[in-house]
């Protein structure tokens, strides 16, 4: 009987997580390269949307830029993506949020501008990490809802005197 239990609960946790998981939108922007000298260019890639519900919108904020860039090609690996050309840009560090056609958050990313002969570019990347960040607190908490009810379930009743 008390197998059955432990049994219950485990595919209660498991079922909760398999749920929650797609929830929590595992959205990824990706700028690459992650740094770049001025007037160099980044390819901005939002992997998570798709072509076929309209451009996605990449929002370019830094130290002198607030703009919008719209998506211009289907990228390789899925998603989309535009280029981003650099000159007249403000050193330092820049941030893009990305939205998908259907009007989906797909996460953000950043990206550095370098002096010309500053810091060779980066190997890309420039993730923050939200979607793994959301994906594991999601199991986490599938798995301390299975440990209470596995608790619940294995607590006698008390007798009153």
């Amino acid at each position: 009987m008390k197998a059955k239990t432990v049994l219950v609960s485990a595919a209660v946790g498991v079922g909760l997580g398999t749920l929650l998981l797609p929830g929590a939108a595992l959205a990824e922007t990706i700028v690459s390269p992650a740094s770049t000298p001025v007037g160099g260019t980044v390819v901005l890639t939002a992997t998570t949307c798709n072509p076929k519900s309209g451009d996605a919108i990449f929002r370019v904020t830094g130290p002198n830029r607030d703009q919008n860039v719209r998506s211009t090609t289907a990228a390789a690996g899925g998603g989309l993506s535009a280029e981003l050309f650099t000159a007249g840009f403000t050193l330092g560090t820049y941030t893009v949020t990305a939205t998908c056609g259907d009007g989906s958050a797909a996460g953000s990313a950043t990206f550095t501008v370098t002096p010309i002969g500053g810091a060779p570019a980066g190997a890309g990347g420039g993730s923050d990490g939200t979607g793994a960040l959301a994906a594991g607190g999601t199991l986490l908490g599938a798995a301390a809802a299975g440990t209470v009810l596995l608790l619940r379930r294995r607590r006698p009743a008390s007798v009153v005197a």
